[in-house]
């Protein structure tokens, strides 16, 4: 068999983080074993990576102390400008009910995911076709001809893209059904999602309040005399700003990442030892979140940190082509972001494997790659069928909650919009809130099953034949998917 062939080991797992041996032995025998080399091993019980967890620490306690002496201030002045006059009781109620709102109608995806999962990935598949070939459309129609003309190469890209992953769609959808089914089983993982989210938007708070206390160390103002006329003109100090930007970055990063070794953990729990994480709260539900916060807690923020610093770069480059548009720039730019957005799908795999069993951020990610490079995975990963699935319902749930919005007038909410600013706009407003609030709470979901299948995935290449013992209805139908797609691999 060559190389380029895929192959679904039917073997036991060497280890898994909670050396679970649930394989029988009639299934050891009948199939081979995993190459030893390829599967993951319990790591020992210490901290790793632990002067990146320090770098963390600093950079939080730093942006405290400069939002405590110097933005409190600037903070305070800049509450009572923006609502001197007016009253935004109103818009705040509001949001907090399309916010629940959002919240109920997110659940409600959970089990729809669960029954037609296939017929999702293909009404999302067809959706981008389709919205693609609107964007060529209009180009043409609004007499922007070079626009028409990349919008034609683009719906041809999508074309082929369909045809090519057409087939893959079975076994896409198993995989979002087995993501689905851990995260129902381990419900608390979505809890812990909102939590890390409300983190990271105290988080931002924190470092708005501190930016503006130093605003006038990072944008410099100088009076210049330009065609007889003196004007100010402002210059961004860049070394000031990086540092701002990497630290926001850097703890963001941190915070995303946190939870993706959360789900992962706990998914691996459900797949090797279902006892301890069949509960919404379970005992392999909070083991994960633990070991996230503690051991591998600086694996995490080595890789958020090396993403933090492409991201402050790019930024830094946005910032300097508002004041200079230099080809040169631009080029950077571009780089800047091809780089990062290969860092960040290389971490989407290590954090897998920081997750399963406990590896440092290098040793996790050469391990996920050395297995899915071994057993032909590559064209699996490649395939984002799913993430069209997760835009799909994340943009409806913001369209329902905006249609919400619509309804609201100056005398909802027993007369709360009087006195609000833009009274003839307040419908409009309040559906423009609800289309965030219920994009930004369903993609927190979204997000948590995309890290529960990325462990599954991983899982599955692991530990196949635990999968059969441990969740056999979910087993046999992701090993006839995958025949189907490959039916002449060994299985």
């Amino acid at each position: 068999m060559g190389s380029s062939t895929p192959v679904v080991v039917q073997g036991t797992a060497v280890a898994s983080p909670y050396d679970h041996n649930t394989t029988t032995t009639a299934q050891q025998q009948s199939t081979p074993s995993p190459n030893p080399n390829d599967a993951g091993e319990k790591q020992p019980t210490t901290c790793r990576d632990p002067i990146f967890a320090l770098l963390l620490y600093a950079n939080v306690v730093s942006i405290a102390a400069v939002a405590g002496i110097y933005g409190t201030k600037a903070f305070g002045d800049a509450i009572d400008d923006s609502t001197s006059g007016y009253n935004y009781e109103g818009y705040v109620y509001a949001t907090v009910i399309l916010g629940l709102v959002a919240i109920v109608l997110s659940g409600v995806t959970l089990p729809v995911m669960m029954c037609i999962p296939e017929l999702l990935i293909k009404v999302s598949l067809l959706m981008m076709l389709i919205l693609s070939g609107a964007m060529m459309v209009f180009s043409f129609l609004s007499g922007n001809i070079s626009g028409g003309i990349i919008g034609v190469i683009f719906f041809a890209i999508f074309v082929c893209y369909a045809r090519a992953v057409w087939s893959r769609i079975p076994f896409a959808s198993v995989n979002l059904l087995t993501a689905c089914t851990a995260v129902k089983k381990n419900i608390g993982v979505v809890l812990v999602a909102y939590f890390f989210v409300a983190l990271a938007f105290g988080w931002t708070v924190l470092w708005s309040i501190s930016l503006m206390g130093v605003w006038e160390k990072v944008i410099e103002t100088e009076t210049v005399e330009v065609g007889g006329q003196v004007i100010q003109q402002n210059n961004a100090n860049y070394g000031y700003l990086f540092l701002l930007f990497l630290s926001y970055f850097f703890t963001h990063q941190v915070i995303q990442n946190t939870m993706h070794c959360t789900v992962a953990g706990t998914v691996g729990t459900w797949w090797f030892s279902p006892d301890d994480a069949t509960s919404c709260c379970s005992s392999g539900m909070m083991g994960s979140l633990f070991r996230a916060l503690t051991t591998s807690f600086g694996s995490i923020c080595f890789g958020s940190l090396l993403v933090a610093i492409l991201q402050s770069l790019k930024s830094l480059a946005q910032s300097a082509r508002n004041n200079d548009s230099g080809i040169l720039i631009c080029i950077a730019e571009c780089i800047l972001g091809c780089l990062e957005s290969i860092l960040e799908y290389f971490n989407k795999w290590a954090f897998v494997y920081v997750g399963l069993y406990g590896y440092s951020y290098l040793e996790a990610g050469k391990n996920v790659f050395t297995l899915f490079k071994n057993r032909g995975w590559e064209a699996i990963i490649a395939d984002d069928l799913i993430g069209n699935v997760f835009f799909f319902l994340s943009l409806c749930v913001g369209l329902v909650c905006a249609a919400i919005g619509l309804a609201f007038d100056e005398n909802s909410l027993d007369g709360r919009f009087h006195d609000s600013p833009n009274p003839e706009s307040i419908g409009a407003t309040c559906a423009g809130l609800g289309f965030v609030a219920g994009l930004v709470l369903a993609s927190i979901l979204m997000s948590t099953i995309a890290s529960a299948v990325n462990a599954v995935i991983v899982c599955f290449a692991e530990g196949p034949a635990e999968f059969e013992a441990n969740h056999p209805e979910l087993s046999r139908k992701m090993r006839d998917t995958w025949l189907e797609f490959f039916p002449d691999c060994g299985c």
